[in-house]
């Protein structure tokens, strides 16, 4: 998966499914280091976000944001798994959760490089 692929991505108990096209296929993973992704830990990619499609339990989806409200965290109500969200950074991507991708050890991804949240140049 290096280049670009369409995907299907799930939570934990299934509640939640989804697919997205991630245009560099999984090339692009990283962790973020602001406050908030710093503690959840969970390794993202990049998906253009007109592309990202709730397939199932959009009811089931909770979302959570903070500061500037621009970036937008989904999680799964039932078992909490942070699914996808849209990036601060960029509106118009979206990270989906690796872990949450069918058919991807996230293991094999491994060391995942960090990108600068603290230092946003959203905050300049």
């Amino acid at each position: 998966m290096s280049k670009g692929c369409g995907i299907t991505a799930r939570c934990h108990c299934g509640a939640v499914v989804l697919t997205a096209h991630l245009p560099r296929g999984l090339a692009d993973v990283s962790r973020c280091s602001c406050s908030f992704c710093a503690r959840r830990q969970a390794g993202a990619v990049m998906a253009t976000a007109s592309t990202v499609k709730v397939l199932e339990g959009e009811e089931n989806l909770t979302l959570y944001t903070w500061g500037t409200r621009t970036a937008q965290h989904y999680f799964c109500k039932t078992c909490g798994i942070y699914t996808h969200h849209q990036r601060r950074s960029d509106p118009t991507e979206c990270g989906i959760n690796i872990g949450c991708i069918d058919g991807v050890n996230t293991w094999e991804h491994e060391p995942i490089r960090w990108t600068d949240g603290v230092n946003h140049p959203s905050d300049s």
